[in-house]
């Protein structure tokens, strides 16, 4: 519910911040505090380009966007955010890389082979 609730503030273009303005922001998971007091909030900007200005931004924004979130929500408490950079994109994306290397297919060929002999 949060992560669904602050990705529709943030797609409605409410904030008035020039490091915002035209960015997409990907909120990718939202991990409140057992309290509820607090929520870490993973997002990556779209295609993941300048993200440490982009998530700065978002954390001089909290305030607002907890705000936001307290009229849009029905909780006991609206917790505080704090946004981080989701950097899970970028370790798929080496991952992928890493994977088809030649090295690997190379590796993989000689234990295809292996298999053969035996």
């Amino acid at each position: 519910m949060l992560r669904h609730t602050l990705s529709e503030i943030l797609a409605r273009g409410e904030l008035r911040d020039p490091e915002l303005d035209g960015v997409s922001v990907t909120v990718t998971v939202v991990k409140p505090s057992p309290d509820m007091r607090h929520a870490t909030v993973f997002c990556e900007p779209l295609g993941g380009k300048n993200a440490k200005p982009i998530i700065a931004a978002l954390n001089r924004n909290a305030r607002f966007l907890r705000g936001q979130m307290g009229k849009t929500i029905a909780l006991k408490f609206t917790p505080d955010l704090r946004f981080v950079e989701d950097t899970s994109f970028a370790e798929a994306e080496k991952i992928e890389t890493l994977l088809k290397s030649e090295r690997v297919a190379r590796d993989l060929r000689r234990d295809e082979d292996a298999s053969d002999e035996n």
